[in-house]
């Protein structure tokens, strides 16, 4: 399966059903009244978390998602259907990012976890629900509410304990392969691994998830080789274990390859920088490694570092180095994530509509009025009915949109736009 990691898609909730106006015409049924039905809720759309999941490439090649239209009321007061909810499953370790601000909105951490990344438009009230004692035979409706597509970027995160770093051939793949039931692609060229290797490492009754990361190279925070990629994984580790190629067989110098890499993850994020590592000085098999050795694990040591000598291909010296992982896994505090939920936990997010509006001159005989209150009222408004206009109007009365226009200096037969829309100023048709 095609491994993907990140994905930018765009999504809407369903819109809100319309309102209709409608009368009570029953034979023997006097002074019927008003009984348009109100609009059902659009759709919403909805993030979950799936453990059989590993990768996005579900949602790499459809970039716009839309949740179903709430159904318009019907007369005898029938409400409208409420649109159906649109499921997008993504793997655990999931981050929700608003594209716009950069705002993490979700960080799945358990399986079935949800998150409502765009609310439903609310249902248009029908000309019922306006009765009233001094209103008794209303002749309009209310549209349904619109929503606005939101752009999303998801960003996988690999889940795991204990990442496995460093330059490509030093051995990453073929000590998960012995350490873990992980089966990853193993030869001799660098690049082996184009994705990440989960594996599950089992110490008696005990376990933990160790995550081979692929080739981390100079300049890799910048996009050179294959690490830029996967460094995002590495930061949801505790711990760290650096591995060294001593076979002598490659020209380069085992440790500037290892302050290189070190280097590489303080450039990516200092958090990077500050997870605990160990070394493990590979491939103390061969011919040559023994005089490495020497040379290399008192500089390591001096620095603090405790080094274990292996040779994962042989098997030699992985059970120590497995037990002291786990030791440090025991001491080290668990790895606080955003928005960390419990397992079934609904995480909401909501915009809450602005109330505030500005109105303001334009031109000479021209003002226009903006705000996300006077754009709502708009959009749920017939402005084809006589009486929804009417009733617009005393809505603009109640912000106070009115008042502030008359002291901007409004007159008869001025234009107000309003989101694109003209009219012309009247106080005898709307009062």
């Amino acid at each position: 399966m095609q491994f993907v990691d990140q994905v930018d898609i765009k999504v809407k909730a369903g819109d809100g059903g319309n309102g209709i106006v409608a009368f009570r015409r029953e034979k023997y049924v006097p002074r019927g009244g008003p009984a348009g039905g109100n609009g059902g809720r659009g759709g919403r759309i909805v993030i979950k978390a799936d453990a059989d999941l590993n990768t996005l490439v579900d949602l790499r090649y459809k970039k716009h998602y839309k949740a179903e239209r709430g159904g318009n009321g019907g007369p005898n007061d029938c409400q409208g259907k409420t649109g159906k909810d649109l499921v997008l499953r993504v793997p655990i370790g999931t981050l929700v990012i608003d594209a716009e601000t950069e705002r993490v909105l979700a960080d799945f951490t358990h399986d079935k976890q949800r998150f409502i990344a765009a609310r439903g438009g609310e249902g248009g009230r029908g000309n019922a629900s306006f009765a009233s004692s001094t209103q008794q035979t209303p002749k309009f409706a209310e549209k349904g509410e619109p929503t606005d597509e939101i752009a999303l970027r998801l960003e996988l995160k690999l889940i795991a304990d204990v990442g496995l770093i460093g330059y490509p051939s030093v051995g990453k793949s073929t000590l998960i392969s012995k350490i873990s039931s992980a089966k990853p692609k193993i030869a001799d060229y660098p690049f082996t691994t184009l994705v990440p290797n989960l594996g599950v490492v089992k110490i008696d009754h005990n376990s933990f998830v160790v995550a081979d990361m692929p080739g981390l190279i100079e300049g890799a925070h910048t996009g050179t080789g294959l690490g830029h990629q996967f460094l995002r994984h590495i930061e949801r580790t505790r711990l760290l274990v650096h591995l060294i190629d001593v076979s002598g067989y490659t020209d380069r110098d085992p440790m500037h390859d290892f302050d290189s890499i070190n280097n590489e993850l303080r450039l990516h994020t200092e958090k990077l920088a500050e997870l605990r590592q160990l070394v493990a000085l590979n491939k103390a098999d061969m011919p040559e490694a023994e005089e490495i050795i020497s040379r290399l694990r008192p500089k390591l040591e001096e620095r603090g570092l405790e080094v274990f000598v292996i040779s994962a291909i042989a098997g030699q010296g992985l059970q120590p180095l497995v037990y002291r992982v786990w030791e440090l896994l025991q001491q080290l505090p668990p790895k606080e994530l955003a928005h960390e939920a419990a397992q079934d936990e609904v995480v909401r997010f909501t915009v809450e509509p602005a109330d505030t509006w500005d109105a303001r001159k334009i031109g000479e005989n021209e003002y226009e009025v903006e705000g996300r209150a006077v754009e709502m009222l708009i959009k749920r408004t017939d402005l084809n009915n006589e009486y929804a206009l009417r009733r617009l109007h005393r809505q603009f009365d109640k912000l106070g949109v009115i008042k502030q226009l008359k002291k901007l200096g409004v007159d008869e037969g001025d234009i107000v736009r309003i989101y694109g829309i003209e009219f012309e100023y009247t106080d005898e048709i709307y009062g």
